[in-house]
């Protein structure tokens, strides 16, 4: 889908399909030519409200308003919509006289233009090739053309990133081994220009990620430690990305419900999305360096899986009771910390599907922000509610952390109570960050929007990219 911006007016632009939004309850307007027909067809401009002119090749969806996050769903909308007809142009018009605006147009069309097909052999055929986005206002104003095209590109690059993450989630765990997301790492090393570093078993030792190490022992595929880094021109900051990638959690030996295994190949969502951040960002040519690290390993069953009663030693020297295998995401977290905080980045962010507890708290389509300082918090709340996503803060406090007390280890892998699952996994992770980067630190816990299964907004079944928008966002701004 190629996306262009005319400076005709849309009624002059030529085009199989044009797509009119409406603000809620408003239905009059110069572009709202067919009053008739909508008014047989009883369309009131009730938010998300549709009404498709077959015969006029229109069609009309209304909004809560013209921001940019509404304007990314009904653009979603119209294009899940369109994309089932044999057509080949689409046209818009321009809302609100922002340019953020077309970016948003963007987003909203290729993300709702996803499809995960495959391993089906019927596929959709998609016919839809050009959208032409015309300068001409909905309300009066003017648009910077410059603006707007580079508005435009950022939503391109951000909308495919996040398609490039969501086809790795969804790929199945035989065909997304640790091996196999090494493979994408590199192949995404070359292709835009970015320093790689892979990892294996003797890698892991050398380091000293006993952790890690533990977790993958009792799986067929090997674990691999990425390490991908981009560095822009002058770049005034540096970060680091630290990214969960469990390629499938059976639990291990603290064996999962058969029901909640069926989704464990999402495990690797934090580590897909910051392969995804890393693509983006260099796309952008953002002046930073980044580095984007992730550890990736299968938590299996088998005679030598690691167990409850087992005592690890992280790559930093401290030592943890296992009290359950399936809190492993954490582990290898702990130990790709430690090597993080190696490079002296100004800022660690580590992002994970770590655990349901946070879904419990916050709802499946809201991921939860963690860490020591208030205002690094703040910030990628900011962030976050800019780029369109959902997000919340869950507060850290004293007494949780110390449920994490081993009678034999200087910690636990897991609290002593049931509640407060994520907050005492975040406090765990803690642990790992030494005291002068405390106020650097941030934990992004994706369990919940990182894969869903029903459709939601512009996402499909599946996997959604979470993340990708918020961090560079908060990239942006920081810099």
């Amino acid at each position: 889908m190629i996306f262009e911006i005319d400076s005709k007016n849309l009624e002059e632009i030529e085009a199989d399909y044009s797509i009119v939004f409406i603000k809620k309850g408003s239905k009059e307007h110069r572009w709202i030519s067919h009053k008739d027909e909508l008014e047989l067809l009883k369309f009131e401009a009730e938010a998300d409200e549709v009404a498709n002119l077959f015969e006029k090749r229109r069609i009309y969806i209304a909004t809560r308003s013209f921001d940019h996050e509404d304007i990314r769903l009904a653009s979603a909308k119209a294009i899940k919509i369109l994309k089932k007809l044999n057509i080949k142009t689409l046209k818009i018009g321009s809302y609100t006289g922002d340019a953020i605006n077309f970016r948003a147009i963007c987003e909203g069309m290729i993300l709702g233009d996803y499809e995960f097909d495959r391993y089906k052999n019927k596929k959709n055929s998609k016919t839809i090739e050009k959208v032409i986005i015309s300068l001409e206002e909905y309300d009066v104003g003017e648009i910077d053309k410059d603006s707007a095209l580079a508005s435009l590109k950022e939503g391109e690059i951000i909308a495919n990133s996040i398609n490039f993450t969501r086809d790795i989630v969804n790929t199945p765990p035989d065909d997304a081994t640790p091996i196999k997301i090494a493979e994408i790492a590199q192949n995404l090393a070359t292709s835009n220009n970015l320093e790689c570093k892979i990892g294996d078993e003797k890698f892991l030792e050398e380091q000293k990620m006993g952790a890690f190490l533990a977790v993958s022992r009792a799986s067929v595929h090997p674990p691999r430690f990425i390490h991908l880094t981009y560095k822009g021109e002058n770049p005034k900051i540096k970060v680091a990305l630290v990214g969960k990638g469990l390629t499938y959690d059976s639990g291990g030996l603290s064996l999962k419900p058969s029901e909640y295994m069926a989704t464990m190949k999402a495990d690797k969502g934090g580590a897909c999305t910051v392969l995804g951040i890393i693509k983006a960002i260099s796309e952008l040519g953002l002046p930073i360096e980044l580095h984007a690290i992730v550890g990736a390993a299968e938590n299996m069953i088998g005679g030598n899986a690691y167990k409850p009663d087992d005592v690890l030693v992280a790559k930093n020297g401290k030592t943890i009771e296992v009290k359950n295998t399936d809190a492993e995401g954490r582990l290898v977290l702990a130990d790709c910390l430690c090597y993080a905080q190696e490079l002296n980045p100004d800022y660690i962010i580590d992002i994970a599907t770590l655990t349901g507890a946070c879904v419990v708290a916050l709802g499946e389509y809201t991921f939860g922000i963690m860490g020591h300082s208030k205002e690094l918090k703040n910030s990628m709340f900011e962030a976050s509610n800019c780029s369109g996503e959902l997000s919340n803060e869950l507060h850290f406090n004293r007494y949780l952390e110390k449920l994490l007390k081993s009678e034999i280890a200087d910690m636990s892998n897991i609290s002593n109570t049931r509640y407060g699952g994520a907050l005492s996994a975040g406090l765990f992770l803690s642990n790992f960050i030494e005291e002068k980067n405390r106020d650097r630190w941030l934990h992004l816990d994706i369990a919940g929007p990182a894969f869903v299964e029903k459709e939601w907004g512009y996402n499909p079944y599946g996997a959604s990219g979470v993340g990708i928008r918020s961090v560079v966002e908060w990239l942006r701004v920081t810099i």
